[in-house]
């Protein structure tokens, strides 16, 4: 599950970020740490929007989770823009990753 709390801006210094979404709207959230199953709370890069998400899996530093559920062949949106399609469905919280997901960019350049 994905909380929005729209209206408070920022980061708190005493309580920094544990995941990032680049754009309000995201379809994903990238860790910035280790993270493991429970709630954690984030930020949107661009507008500064605290959110809160409950992950249901160890997400590697660096990774994606969904902050939506997403059907099979459903676009995955980071930055705004579509990256990828999702290959499976994926629930909100769960890892994206190569196995349930296939780059936009691959998928585009297909002959």
């Amino acid at each position: 599950m994905v909380v929005s709390n729209r209206g408070k801006k920022g980061f708190m210094a005493n309580n920094p970020p544990q995941f990032l979404l680049h754009h309000d709207g995201d379809s994903v959230a990238v860790a910035v740490d280790d993270l493991q199953p429970g709630t954690l709370n984030g930020a949107s890069v661009k507008e500064g929007t605290l959110h809160t998400a409950v992950l249901n899996q160890a997400i590697p530093l660096g990774h994606k989770f969904a902050l939506k559920d997403h059907a099979a062949g459903e676009a995955i949106i980071k930055y705004g823009i579509q990256v990828g399609l999702a290959s499976q469905p994926i629930k909100k919280g769960d890892y994206v990753h190569t196995h349930n997901m296939r780059s936009y960019r691959w998928e585009a350049s297909r002959a």
